[in-house]
């Protein structure tokens, strides 16, 4: 096979499954029962190897043969219009895409990021894989779902009262407790997090996913301890596994469940409106039309997707989860399969969304215990004020 004929071969078996990886990312990004999504997730994988298998066959793409539009039988000429928009995503978006992100600058709100990474395995002498449905896929080979990243990161943000200067927040996000990985690892992490000492703790949602996790809420998130208040939000995961009982146990740790609504509290002498946002799973959305002009909003979204009514309603600071980074991420590429309708967008980090500075947790599990380049992570956000700095 010509090289022309390889490229060609590649980019449409790229482009095939970057369609059918943002069109399951936009199907998850949506309330959508939890059955209903394991049908999809499978549909699009089947999609994917049909693909891939068609285009293999095929060989030898020849593009003046795609251009070439002689066909009369409608589900040839569905066919080349296909493989020509593969390749235009294989060969040309895709690239520039990834190139962007490659590319992308450091936020400016982002002053340092610091990183250690603990075998949480070694340090408790075995893998605390435990009894969850999918604990075989936890024993993959360099699988590093016991591997877990503690993130110091301090965000500028521009309209911090200059009296929080060095404010801090523990920020925790999808657990999925089921079984695997078990209850020691949890508690291993949240003992660790508790000698950090933050101002607030911001937990922003999927707190099981399965209902034997209901006992383990308060033993793991009970361990943390904070100054000032301690706060939550529900996730899509969540909403399938009875949320009244859920709040109730968040309660008994001592946070204050926000769902979709707001509070205020006085921090140093400054008012704070701490908002949640558990859209599109919960609704409606939060009502601001009562906040107090002026203070400064701080929300607790587990999508990112909620990003544009963040700026809307002008939101300081949003902390988020969800997408987990992608779980798998390729070296150059990146994540591929995120549960956002803004695709691979804002996986996982810090972003700078004038008027809203957003920050996305890769969460501390998952679903299904896999994770490759892509460790769970648990992180003490730093804030500084703009005159301080």
């Amino acid at each position: 096979m010509e090289i022309v004929g390889i490229i060609l071969l590649l980019g449409a078996i790229v482009g095939h499954v970057a369609f059918l990886s943002f069109s399951n990312n936009w199907w998850f990004a949506h309330p959508l029962p939890h059955r209903f999504l394991t049908c999809v997730r499978l549909l699009h994988g089947l999609l994917v190897l049909a693909g891939v298998t068609a285009f293999v066959l095929a060989a030898p793409l020849r593009l003046a043969d795609l251009t070439a539009w002689t066909a009369t039988d409608p589900w040839h000429a569905a066919a080349k219009g296909y493989t020509l928009l593969c390749l235009f995503v294989g060969l040309v978006w895709g690239p520039i895409i990834t190139l962007r992100r490659l590319l992308r600058p450091v936020p400016a709100v982002l002053l340092s990021n610091h990183t250690q990474t603990v075998d949480v395995a070694r340090e408790l002498g075995y893998k605390p894989i435990g009894r969850g449905k999918w604990r075989h896929l936890a024993r993959l080979p360099g699988n590093e779902v016991f591997r877990v990243d503690f993130v110091e990161r301090t965000l500028r943000l521009p309209r911090l009262p200059a009296v929080w200067d060095g404010l801090s927040i523990l920020h925790v996000s999808d657990l999925h407790m089921c079984g695997t990985p078990d209850k020691t690892f949890y508690q291993h992490v949240t003992k660790r997090c508790d000698q950090w000492e933050p101002d607030l703790i911001a937990f922003t949602g999927d707190v099981v996913d399965a209902d034997d996790g209901y006992r383990w809420i308060l033993p793991v998130l009970g361990r943390l301890h904070c100054r000032i208040a301690a706060f939550a939000v529900l996730g899509n995961h969540d909403s399938w596994h009875e949320p009244p009982v859920l709040r109730r146990r968040l309660r008994r740790c001592g946070y204050r469940v926000l769902g979709n609504s707001w509070e205020k509290i006085d921090v140093h002498g400054q008012p704070l409106v701490v908002i949640g946002h558990e859209g599109p799973w919960f609704t409606p959305a939060p009502d601001l039309s009562g906040c107090p002009e002026g203070a400064f909003r701080f929300c607790l979204s587990h999508t990112p997707d909620n990003i544009a009514w963040a700026r809307q309603q002008r939101i300081d600071l949003m902390l988020a989860g969800h997408n987990h980074g992608g779980q798998i991420r390729f070296p150059l590429i990146g994540s591929v399969l995120v549960p956002s309708s803004y695709g691979r967008r804002y996986d996982c980090g810090t972003f700078d969304e004038p008027p809203t500075v957003l920050h996305v947790s890769r969460g501390l599990a998952g679903q299904h215990p896999v994770r490759y380049n892509c460790r769970p992570e648990v992180t003490r956000l730093i804030l500084k004020a703009p005159a301080a700095t």
